[in-house]
């Protein structure tokens, strides 16, 4: 199993000073998510063959490997033209992956939940032109539901995952959507086991139930607002139920990626990442 740490409260910091600092410390493994420079949220990946090589340089230096690279693209948008440039930014940063020789990709189903038969149907157009692709790469590609995408429920996304019918696209559940998966009661033991051997990923850090009390814990304006809330908070800050989490995972002998992602304080990223590693490593004794 790997631990990995997205960094993207580091994203400020040049690339090679990013790495450093997350070999400091102390993780051996990055999930390298969206950099203004290097690869921004949906637009056209900005890594050039000299990007490519420092980060490939720095790695080599540090010892830090990466274990995924999770690129944000609106590959299911209803819009054609929206979906056809997600595609080619799809194909560019595959091209980028295979070059940084990692052999992993994670992403969001993206789309929107209001349209949700449009965007399923523009997903599979572009799955049509990507699965060669990765296929080719030698790439594997693990998808999340994540709050206002066309799926956004665990076993809905696990099945979709499924239909795919590949053995290398698999599941990611994200700690910190967990209320979002189901209907609030954050059954985190019965989704897990419901994804079952193509649950190959994890995202950690805590949440706190939106859905809990008398629904006026969080009161957005103007009333009716389809807005999603959640957070990326430290183990513990929040209400994830984590003997539940890391028991299941335990219990389902997960051997996959588990990587920590906390956007919540980005003054003291190092010492969450420090204390995060800590608690994850303990529990998943690695």
């Amino acid at each position: 199993m790997k631990i990995a740490l997205d960094p993207y409260m580091l994203r400020a910091l040049p690339m090679t000073e990013m790495v450093r600092t997350v070999a400091d410390i102390g993780y051996e493994h990055i999930e390298l998510s969206p950099r203004e420079e290097f690869m921004p949220f949906f637009l056209h990946p900005r890594a050039d063959n000299e990007k490519v090589a420092e980060l490939k340089a720095v790695l080599r230096e540090t010892g830090v490997q990466l274990a995924s690279v999770l690129p944000l693209y609106k590959w299911s948008s209803p819009d054609e033209t929206e979906r056809q440039a997600a595609v080619r930014y799809w194909k560019r940063m595959i091209e980028v992956t295979a070059e940084l020789g990692c052999e992993l990709m994670n992403s969001e189903f993206n789309g929107r939940p209001e349209r949700a038969a449009e965007s399923e149907a523009a997903f599979w157009r572009s799955l049509e032109e990507l699965l060669p692709i990765f296929e080719r790469e030698g790439i594997a590609l693990n998808l999340e539901a994540h709050p206002d995408d066309f799926c956004e429920l665990n076993d809905p996304a696990v099945d979709l995952v499924r239909a795919i019918n590949r053995p290398w696209v698999n599941y990611l559940y994200c700690a910190p959507h967990t209320f979002h998966l189901s209907d609030g009661t954050g059954d985190i033991a019965r989704m897990m086991h419901y994804a079952g051997n193509t649950l190959r990923h994890v995202h950690i850090a805590d949440s706190f139930n939106h859905k809990a009390s008398s629904g006026l814990r969080y009161i957005l304006n103007p009333p009716g607002t389809p807005a999603r809330i959640h957070q990326h908070l430290d183990i513990d800050q929040g209400e994830v139920n984590w003997p539940e989490f890391f028991g299941t995972l335990r219990e389902l002998e997960f051997d996959g990626v588990a990587t920590v992602c906390v956007f919540a304080w980005e003054e003291r990223a190092v010492e969450s990442g420090r204390t995060m590693l800590e608690r994850v490593s303990k529990e998943l004794s690695v």
